[in-house]
């Protein structure tokens, strides 16, 4: 099984992409609104990628709310963005909520919370998918955000370490570069929420840790302050290596994002051609970060309750009127 989770094309698995996976596994698939049409279509991919891809391959998809969604009305319930909750209650309903649609749709990994800052006069491209201004409220609104996500049985991942809230421009983009000095805000509500079961790296390059690599494919970010000063030990993840933050070949970076200490590389364009020189050349996951999976895996399962969907929903809408 290859250290990478990757994007396809279209709404139905091409006969190449299952070939491709047959001969190359991936750890996983992220599935994009090009992918999701509707419920019935949507189970039948998530049927033919359970045919070819690993027993526990992981299933992601970009769930937060507001405008980063991929399964949306009318199939799907809406969701409100992460800054308009604004207490723990709302924001665990919103998680649960969440996961529970996710869980329905076949997804085992859902890419939130955002543990980003919203910080005034940064590109808006963080804005209300942060949960507040205040770190600490970051950091409660997270943790409730991630818990009732676990609750439904999907496993979280924080993002983006160590922190994108004070990039001007947008990584999707151009390379951001973040000349803060002093860090500690940024940083405080990925470290409260150290025992997450998966985070997701930054591109976004960040002179007071590493002046010249973006925190994806830099050691000293990953090593010293994603890993050691932040004490996140668990599944870490690139962020979309087909964003123009980066330059060079997906499988390059791969390799790069990997060798630095991620555990996995991401890489969403379900183009094949870069997708098939990626899984060609990336290294298998390592026995760490297989136990890391494991570990997630079973931090969902211990964490899931049986919940009424149609009665958390009620409860949230109530208290967002």
């Amino acid at each position: 099984m290859k250290a990478a989770i990757v994007g396809i094309a279209g709404a139905a698995l091409l006969a190449e992409e299952a070939a491709l996976f047959r001969a190359h596994p991936p750890a996983g698939v992220i599935l994009f609104a090009r992918n999701v049409q509707d419920r019935p279509r949507l189970a039948a991919l998530m049927a033919e990628l359970r045919r070819v891809l690993p027993r526990e391959a992981v299933f992601m998809v970009d769930q937060e709310g507001g405008r980063v969604a991929r399964l949306r009305p009318p199939h799907w319930r809406d969701h409100p963005p992460a800054g308009t909750l604004g207490t723990i209650r709302r924001a665990w309903l919103s998680g649960a909520l969440i996961g529970l649609d996710c869980a329905e749709a076949g997804f085992n990994t859902v890419a939130a919370p955002v543990l980003d800052l919203s910080i005034p006069g940064a590109h808006d491209v963080i804005g209300d998918r942060a949960f507040a201004e205040d770190p600490a409220e970051i950091a409660r609104l997270g943790r409730a955000f991630a818990e009732g996500l676990l609750a439904a049985g999907v496993q979280p991942i924080g993002k983006h370490a160590p922190g994108h809230g004070r990039a001007r421009i947008d990584s999707h983009l151009s390379l951001p570069t973040v000349e803060a000095n002093h860090l500690d805000a940024d940083l405080l509500p990925f470290a409260r929420n150290a025992d997450l079961p998966w985070m997701m790296t930054a591109h976004i390059v960040y002179p007071a840790f590493d002046p010249t690599l973006p925190a994806t494919l830099s050691p000293l970010i990953i090593q010293r302050v994603i890993r050691q000063r932040i004490g996140f030990q668990g599944v870490l993840v690139t962020d979309d290596l087909a964003m123009q933050a980066l330059t060079g070949e997906p499988a390059d970076l791969a390799i790069q994002a990997l060798a630095a200490g991620c555990d996995l590389a991401l890489y969403c364009s379900g183009a094949y051609a870069p997708t098939e020189a990626l899984l060609s050349r990336c290294p298998p996951v390592s026995d760490q970060a297989r136990q890391r999976l494991a570990q997630a895996r079973a931090k969902a399962a211990r964490a899931r309750l049986d919940l009424n969907a149609e009665a958390l929903a009620r409860e949230r809408d109530r208290s967002l009127t």
